[in-house]
């Protein structure tokens, strides 16, 4: 089953009467070396790009509206076989209807690269992670400005991550009970007893509770030896050389910029741990470096600070500390090939598979979406659907350039991975986002070409692979009960639970003396 199958195949189940429409667009493997900058010997990475796109038809003869969306980045590293699914983005218009279909598609797309039944990469072990804080809109510019979009809060987004997070492994498990899950997740700034009472909290019901072997765990995921991590071991003594080996930098991600910066410290910041001073040989003069002080030449402190230290000092952090509440969520899954699967022999990382597109059209859909719409209104996110849903057609059909609205056009700050277009006239606040990171030298080249060339899409990969529909025609969703949980209701969860009323006692005046 290809990924728009499946998510369409989940989408259907939803309560209400709508149809659904998905685009798809996964862009052929391509070789990466700054997954791991700082690890030596530097490994084979190659990434995929992933973006989801979907429209709602409340009538089935009426327009559509975009109502959510997934930007994710899938990496696959055969010499470890593990596979790393990163989730960049995910936001909503606010313009679906209730329930929003926003997790359903979040749990959808998370089971079909967890199960290895349909992970479309041959890999033993898949590391989920992301990056939980809380902006008014990530993908959909000015979506924040439509009055129906009710964004969830800090403590809340986390804790609606939680809940994905925790269906999915469940799910899973009552799948295959081979599999090894392990979850993971840390408030930076917060003990684990202050975590797990700001989410029991945050959560419109409470949790059922898990099985003991998929029970979270509060902390990271590089001191165990249950799923083997997506890095090598480095060449020293059999060893992991240094904190490069262990934290994976992603783009926009606050942990690549602080290991950057880590990396970076040399005496002449004013920060700088004290060197080891070499033995004299018998003659009185200092040996030469050796191989290993050699290694540790250009990686700053990288060497000097372990994983438990790193995420103590994650605390201190700006993106951490600015009155805002993050979480990082790594989610585990290990399992083993059939037999079958482990002696067939797998085609070569880089070549790409049907319904793939070239990685140029999905950064090019995600500049426009991103530079040249805008979702403040109702008329405005009908337009800008029409006009997107057009484009991608057009680019499969290699028709001209994607349109856009100079009314609409609105600046954002620069991508690492997306060229920014002719700019336009600024007349709206951008999101808030960290800093850019440093680059001195951590993008590495490829050291060899691709020897497949970029896919080209057609008019069969757009209607086999690229888009899809699913209508739905189930029972309505029953009114909610007034307990206030629009957000969570929007989300794409259980309805809210019924209403309390809580009484106000008033004191007896006493009589006067």
């Amino acid at each position: 089953m290809s990924l728009r199958d499946a998510l369409l195949a989940s989408l259907a189940k939803l309560p209400g009467r709508r149809e659904f429409h998905i685009h798809v667009l996964v862009s052929a493997p391509r070789k990466r070396t700054d997954l791991y900058p700082y690890a030596k010997p530097r490994i084979r990475v190659y990434l995929q790009d992933i973006v989801i796109l979907l429209s709602e038809q409340t009538t089935f003869d009426g327009p559509r509206v975009m109502v959510s969306a997934i930007e994710a980045a899938l990496y696959n590293i055969p010499s470890t076989s593990c596979g790393i699914l990163y989730i960049s983005k995910v936001d909503s218009t606010g313009q679906a209807s209730r329930p929003s279909p926003t997790a359903a598609l979040v749990r959808a797309f998370l089971k079909y690269y967890a199960d290895p039944s349909t992970r479309p990469i041959p890999v033993d072990h898949l590391w989920i992670q992301l990056f939980a804080r809380a902006q008014g809109q990530y993908l959909f510019p000015n979506s924040a400005e439509y009055p129906g979009k009710k964004p969830l809060a800090d403590v809340q987004l986390c804790a609606w991550w939680k809940r994905v997070l925790t269906d999915v492994t469940k799910e899973l498990r009552q799948r295959r009970g081979d599999m090894t899950i392990r979850p993971y997740y840390v408030l930076p700034g917060y003990s684990e007893l202050e975590a797990a009472q700001s989410l029991r909290i945050a959560m419109a019901q409470p949790p059922s509770d898990p099985p003991a072997d998929l029970s979270w765990t509060y902390g990271h995921p590089y001191s165990q030896s249950d799923i083997r991590l997506p890095c090598p071991p480095g060449a020293r003594d059999g060893g992991r050389t240094n904190l490069g080996h262990f934290i994976p930098s992603f783009d926009d991600d606050p942990k690549s910029r602080f290991m950057d910066e880590i990396a970076y410290i040399t005496d002449a910041d004013g920060v700088s741990s004290p060197k080891r001073k070499r033995q004299k040989t018998g003659g009185g003069r200092p040996d030469p470096p050796s191989d290993d002080e050699d290694a540790d030449r250009g990686h700053g402190e990288l060497n000097k600070v372990s994983t438990e230290e790193f995420w103590e000092r994650m605390s201190f952090r700006q993106e951490c500390i600015s009155g805002v509440v993050t979480a990082f969520f790594v989610v585990a899954v290990s399992s083993p090939r059939t037999d079958d699967k482990a002696n067939t022999s797998a085609p070569s990382p880089l070549a790409p598979q049907p319904g793939q597109v070239s990685p140029k059209m999905v950064r090019r859909v995600v500049s426009t979406l991103l530079n040249h719409h805008d979702f403040s209104t109702r008329e405005r996110a009908l337009r800008a659907t029409e006009t997107l849903e057009a484009a991608i057609k057009g680019l499969c059909e290699d028709l001209a350039p994607i349109p856009s609205s100079p009314k609409a056009a609105v600046k954002h700050v620069d991508r690492p991975s997306t060229p920014e277009p002719a700019a336009g006239p600024a007349h709206l606040l951008e999101p808030p986002r960290t800093p850019p990171r440093r680059t001195r030298d951590s993008h590495l080249p490829d050291v060899s070409p691709n020897p497949f060339p970029d896919p080209v899409a057609s008019l069969e990969t757009y209607h086999s692979y690229i888009y899809g529909s699913a209508a739905v025609d189930n029972p309505p969703l029953p009114p909610p009960g007034g307990g206030g949980h629009a957000d969570s209701a929007r989300a794409g969860d259980t309805p809210g639970q019924p209403q309390v009323t809580v009484l106000t006692v008033r004191k007896k005046r006493k009589a006067p003396s």
